[in-house]
């Protein structure tokens, strides 16, 4: 069983960085994949980035790439959304997710989730 609790979103302007932290309970959190997914408001949810295991594998939605960068810290249980060159297209609730082992990029592969953190960018 692992715990997810986002942190981090807030409002920013356009242009501005976040950086989201997501702190995991348990002593295995070294063995998961985790992603970071979002969901605007009448929208679906969509992936957005996920790394693997041990950090060395990430992947990001071509809607992100070159502006957010996912990583992780097995010592301290966390992974982190570093969110850079931020649009109004980005606001949105922003989810971690975990699945053992193998990094995925669909939502229903991810066992575990959390509540949730807003980020809203301004125009």
């Amino acid at each position: 069983q692992v715990q997810l609790v986002e942190s981090g979103g807030g409002l920013v302007p356009t242009g501005g960085s976040l950086r989201l932290s997501c702190a995991a309970s348990g002593r295995t959190f070294s063995t998961y994949a985790m992603g970071w997914f979002r969901q605007a408001p009448g929208k679906e949810r969509e992936f957005v980035a996920a790394i693997n295991w041990s950090g060395g594998t990430t992947y990001y939605a071509d809607s992100v790439k070159g502006r957010f960068t996912i990583s992780r810290d097995n010592a301290k249980n966390t992974v982190y959304l570093q969110m850079n060159s931020l649009k109004p297209e980005d606001t949105a609730v922003y989810y971690c997710a975990a699945r053992p082992l193998k990094v995925a990029g669909k939502g229903y592969e991810y066992d575990y989730w959390g509540q949730g953190t807003q980020v809203t960018v301004s125009s």
